[in-house]
C-alpha cells in the first residue's frame, strides 16, 4: 500500500510541476483532490476496511493530501508571479512619452457664447475692450449722463464699497459701459469697440444673477447714423441665432446714456409651451441701443458738433439661455459637471461665421 501511494504521490507532484499555467494547475488539483478526484476516491475507500487498517491507511493518505495542497499553493504562487511579470513587461508605460490630454474637459456656455460674440463684430470691423470691475462714480454714472437722483444709484440695486479717504465710493460696476467712457477719453474717433466682461447688480432669481455678464458695442465717427445701428444689429441677430430670415424690430425707449434710444426684438414663436427663435407672430425683447447721447461725447473731451455714433448693451447669459435651450441662469454657477458635460463645448468647437457658431 506504501508503494501504491507513493506512485500516486511522484506522479501528482509530476503533474503540477509540468502545469504551465494556473487554468492547468487548476485541472490538476479537480483531477485529485475534487469530488471526484483520485486520491478522493482513495479516502472514500477507509469506510471498507478494519479499524487498524483504517487508521494505518488514514494517516498516510492524509500525508498525502497535505503534501499535494502544498505543492498545489506553492506551484500556484510561482505561477501567478510569473504571470503577473508578463503583465507588467506587456503593460509597461513610458512616462517619457508626453501627455495626451483627456478629452472630458467642456468649455462654458458663457465663454462659447463670448467667444462668438467677439468673432461676429470682429467681422464687423471691432475690437475687443475690457476695463476694472471696481469703478469710480464718474466712469460708472456721472459721465453716462445718469444723475445723483437716478434710480440706478440706489444702494438696493448696487453694490457699493467702503467709503475713501476723500468721501467718494468706489462701486462694482454695473454695466460694462464704463469701459466705453474710458475708451473714449483715451482714444480719438474713429472708435470701434465691443466690451464683454463681469458686471454686478443686486439681484437673484431664474433670469437674474449678482454677478453677470454683458458686451456693450461702440461706434463713433463723424458720418455714422440710426440706420448703421440697425444694420449692424440686424445682421449681429441673423448671425447669432443663425436664421437668415430672424424679423427684428426697434422700439423707441429711453437710456440716460444714448438719444434716440431703442429697444431690440426679435421674432419668436410660443406655441406648445416651447420657445423658438424666427418667424411666428411673437416677440422677445433682447438688447438696448442708440446713438450716444451728445453730454456723453462732450463727457470724454469728444467734439458732440463734429462725432456722432451708436451703443448698445445686452446680457450674454440670456442670449446663451435663448440659443442653447437653458431654462434657469442660476445652474450655470452651480460648478456641476454633470451640466456642463450637457451643455458645454468640446475644445475645438471653436465658433466661426464661416463654419458656424453653434454645434
Amino acid at each position: 500500500m506504501t508503494d501504491d501511494l507513493e506512485r500516486v504521490r511522484d506522479d501528482v507532484l509530476a503533474a503540477i510541476s509540468a502545469a504551465d499555467s494556473l487554468a492547468g494547475l487548476e485541472a490538476v488539483r479537480v483531477a485529485e483532490l475534487g469530488r471526484k478526484g483520485r486520491i478522493t476516491g482513495l479516502m472514500k475507500t477507509l469506510a471498507g476496511l478494519s479499524p487498524d487498517e483504517r487508521r494505518e491507511k488514514g494517516a498516510a493518505l492524509n500525508r498525502l493530501r497535505d503534501q499535494v495542497a502544498a505543492a498545489l499553493e506553492a506551484r500556484r504562487e510561482s505561477l501567478a508571479r510569473a504571470e503577473l511579470e508578463t503583465r507588467l513587461r506587456s503593460e509597461r508605460v513610458d512616462i517619457t512619452l508626453p501627455h495626451r490630454p483627456q478629452p472630458d474637459g467642456r468649455i462654458h456656455p458663457i465663454s462659447q457664447t463670448m467667444d462668438e460674440l467677439i468673432d461676429i463684430f470682429g467681422e464687423m470691423g471691432f475690437s475687443v475692450a475690457e476695463g476694472p470691475d471696481i469703478e469710480d462714480d464718474w466712469h460708472n454714472f456721472e459721465a453716462l449722463n445718469i444723475p445723483a437722483e437716478h434710480p440706478a444709484r440706489q444702494e438696493m440695486d448696487t453694490f457699493y464699497l467702503r467709503e475713501r479717504p476723500d468721501g467718494s465710493r468706489p462701486v462694482l460696476r454695473t454695466h460694462t459701459s464704463p469701459v466705453q467712457i474710458r475708451t473714449m477719453e483715451k482714444m480719438q474717433p474713429p472708435i470701434r469697440i465691443i466690451a464683454p466682461g463681469r458686471t454686478y447688480r443686486s439681484d437673484h432669481d431664474a433670469t437674474h444673477s449678482p454677478m453677470f455678464h454683458q458686451v456693450e458695442g461702440l461706434l463713433i465717427d463723424e458720418s455714422t447714423h440710426m440706420g448703421h445701428l440697425k444694420g449692424c444689429l440686424i445682421e449681429f441677430c441673423r448671425a447669432f441665432f443663425e436664421v437668415s430670415d430672424l424679423p427684428v424690430r426697434f422700439r423707441p425707449s429711453h437710456f440716460p446714456f444714448t438719444e434716440p434710444s431703442a429697444e431690440v426684438d426679435i421674432g419668436c414663436s410660443r406655441e406648445g409651451g416651447t420657445l423658438k427663435i424666427g418667424s411666428g407672430g411673437d416677440w422677445l425683447e433682447i438688447l438696448g441701443c442708440g446713438m450716444v447721447h451728445p453730454k456723453v461725447l462732450a463727457n470724454c473731451g469728444i467734439d458732440p458738433t463734429r462725432y456722432q455714433g451708436f451703443a448698445f448693451g445686452m446680457g450674454i447669459e440670456r442670449i446663451a439661455m435663448l440659443k442653447y435651450g437653458i431654462p434657469d441662469l442660476r445652474t450655470m454657477y452651480d460648478s456641476d459637471l454633470r451640466w456642463l458635460r450637457h451643455y458645454g463645448f468640446a475644445a475645438l468647437d471653436v465658433p466661426g461665421l464661416t463654419g458656424g457658431l453653434a454645434r
